[in-house]
Order: C-alpha cells, then structure tokens, then sequence
C-alpha cells in the first residue's frame, strides 16, 4: 500500500494527492504547499489498486526525521490510512537510523499524532493560514 517515490509517476501520485488535499481543500496557495525541499526530501506514496491515496513526505535534519506534508484524501479518510501511512513514515526513517521525529501539526490533529507518541511542544502558531504546533517524538 505504502512505498518510497522512487518513479517520476510515484512523485506525481504523491504530488496530486497533496494538491488535493492542501491546495484544494485547505486552499494552501501553490507557491507555499511545493517548496525548496521537494528535491532533497524522501517522497511517500500511498495507492490503492493504483490510485493515489495518500502521501507525505520525511526530511532528516540533525538528530530528527521531521514528518511533513501527511495527506489522506479524503473519501479515505476515517479508515486507518492516516495510521498506517505515519507508522511506514516512522518505519522508514528508522530504517534510516532515526529514532527522534518531529513535526508541524495542524492544531485539530494534535490527538491523531498523540496516538503515534508525538507530544505537543511550545505555543500555537500559524503556518499558510492553518494552526500547527511543534510535535515531538524521541525514542533515543
């Protein structure tokens, strides 16, 4: 269900899930949803009978693997995809070495994280219009 977006189509799966979800529902302008890091960071993609489904990807800064951009679209959601996809993205980022994970969440997801280990960190702030709070997770 769940694999690393090594094909230009993978990446393109994962890139139109995202636009889905950020640029059409939660009207997250282009410009701020694909950023700098697209090249560098480690792409996932969730497919169903070869549907793109789900999607998120994982930088490694320093010491942690930072969780980024989790997408479910959402006629999936409610069914464990959310779940599933960030236990592969911790998965991997331990295949990787990691074991320190941080993340910026949408406030109201805050107990979906909690339920991964991620613990909220410091005061409510506001990125591309949504409210997020640091999590994190450290298993060292």
């Amino acid at each position: 269900m769940f694999k690393i977006a090594t094909s230009l189509d993978d990446l393109l799966k994962a890139f139109m899930v995202r636009a889905i979800v950020f640029v059409e529902e939660q009207r997250v302008p282009y410009g701020l949803e694909m950023d700098e890091y697209e090249h560098s960071a480690t792409h996932i993609l969730g497919e169903r009978e070869g549907e793109p489904i789900a999607a998120g990807r994982i930088r490694y800064l320093g010491d942690y693997a930072k969780l980024e951009r989790i997408a479910v679209r959402k006629a999936y959601r409610g069914t464990g995809i959310g779940h599933q996809l960030v236990d592969y993205m911790v998965s991997i980022s331990q295949q990787n070495g990691f074991s320190a994970f941080k993340m910026h969440a949408q406030a109201h997801l805050t107990d979906f994280y909690g339920k991964h280990g991620f613990i909220v960190q410091g005061e409510l702030f506001v990125e591309a219009g949504i409210d997020h709070y640091l999590m994190l997770r450290d298993d060292r």
